[in-house]
Order: C-alpha cells, then structure tokens, then sequence
C-alpha cells in the first residue's frame, strides 16, 4: 500500500532501537525522510548505517540527544529545520519502565519517571507545535498498555503513561483546528532484541512463558514491526480523520479496552 508519505518529514525520537527504529524503518521505506534520535551515539550511528543506502541517505539525518534536557530538544529542531526545512509529523517514542515495583515507590521514581515517560514528550511537543502548525502534520505518542488498566508495572511509570495518554486526547481537541492530528498506540509486550523482555526471558523464562499463555490470548509477544506498521498508516494522509484515539497493540491483553 502507497501511504503517500513521499516528500513528508518524519522526527521520530527515540529510534536507535525497539519500537523507534521500526517506526523509522517502516516510514523511510514509505518514501519519508526520517530524523533519527537516541541517547547511545553507537546505537544510533548502527542504525543510521544499517538503514542507508545510496538510494535513502540523503533522507536521513541523526541527532543524538537527550531528551530530558529541554536545549537538547530545540537545538535538534534547529538542526532539522536547517537540514530539511520543515517537519510534517513528530513520533514521540520516549520513556522508560525501569522502576520499584510495590505500593510505595521511593520519590525519586515518581520524579524520574514522570520526567522520562511524559514532561519529555510535553516538551518535545511544544517545541515542534511553531514547526508543524506551518503546514499542518500530526503528533504520534507511543504509550502502553500500562496506561489503560491495573497491571504490575511500576505504578509511577503506569501513571506517567496515562497522563501522556490523556494528554494527547485533550491536546488533538486544542490542535485540530490546526490541522494537527494527535494520536497514541498503546503496546502490549514487545520484543526486540536489547529490550526488557530479552531480560526478563533471560532470568526467568518460565514465568514469562506462564503470562503470555494465560494473559494475551495470542500466547506472544509483538514485534516492533506490527507497531512501526500501525504508525505509518496514522502518520498518513489515509489517516486524515483519525485524530484523538489510542490504538491498543496488544494480542488481546487488555480486558477493559
């Protein structure tokens, strides 16, 4: 399928690896030139190599930043604007679910969780909002899961995420008159290589296998690959009445979505 993406300007943050670097993958191949971003330069600069070629190289531009740091944030949409001249849609793939489990979480999990899982993405947004409302683009948010019901996430990581959740469904009312879609996919159990669940197979496997086979109906994990395809379709003009959603990727976990 032509999802009509040439010519379009896509930053995806957070895409050195996982989630991210499927999305960039899958949005290059549609004909869209793509902002790489991560905070590990060899993660980045392997995947910046492994993607070009003589054909797509001068369609993709690596910037290496953290995101936490609000001058990293504009100084990246200045590089952009200076390589590109404009940008057409933002992927926010930011955040981290590494975290104290239990009823009390100590302090500074709240205050690093929140900060990595949405106030990162809060500020990647109003930084790109001036860019975007030139020609009017979309945002894209990559929540969880944990954001939507009880799961045994760290609770300050499940928090964060459905604020950024609830975020997006309130700002796409404020933006749409700009002709910005707001929307967030939820994902369930990813794997990829590097990933949490590469850890957690690792330690106890066991376990692991025991909650895919009683808790997603598909009996596995995604792949980066059925989310990346997902994000291409809503970054398209195919998707021009989708604004406001969250899309659940996620084998049929969830139960009260």
């Amino acid at each position: 399928m032509d999802l009509q993406l040439q010519n379009s300007v896509c930053f995806v943050a957070g895409s050195s690896r996982g989630i991210g670097r499927a999305i960039a993958t899958t949005l290059l191949a549609e004909g869209a030139s793509i902002v790489l971003t991560g905070r590990n330069q060899d993660s980045l600069d392997r995947t910046h190599a492994d993607l070009a070629t003589p054909e797509t190289q001068t369609r993709i531009l690596s910037i290496p930043a953290d995101f936490t740091d609000p001058r990293a944030i504009q100084t990246a949409f200045d590089r952009t604007i200076q390589h590109f001249g404009h940008i057409d849609h933002l992927i926010a793939n930011l955040g981290t679910g590494a975290g104290t489990p239990g009823p009390t979480p100590p302090p500074e999990d709240w205050t690093r969780l929140f900060d990595q899982n949405f106030f990162a993405s809060v500020r990647l947004t109003e930084a790109c909002l001036p860019h975007l409302r030139v020609n009017g683009g979309s945002i894209l948010y990559i929540s969880s899961i944990v954001a939507l019901e009880a799961t045994p996430a760290p609770l300050p990581y499940s928090a964060a995420k459905a604020a950024l959740t609830n975020y997006a469904k309130n700002l796409s009312r404020h933006l749409a008159a700009d002709k910005i879609r707001i929307n967030t996919i939820a994902p369930g159990n990813i794997f990829f290589p590097g990933g949490s669940w590469e850890r957690h197979l690792a330690n106890r496997r066991e376990a692991v296998e025991a909650m895919l086979k009683t808790e997603v109906p598909q009996n596995r994990f995604g792949t980066p690959e059925e989310i990346a395809s997902l994000a291409a379709w809503l970054c398209s003009p195919l998707a021009a009445f989708s604004t406001g959603s969250t899309y659940v990727v996620d084998g049929g976990q969830t139960r009260s979505i």
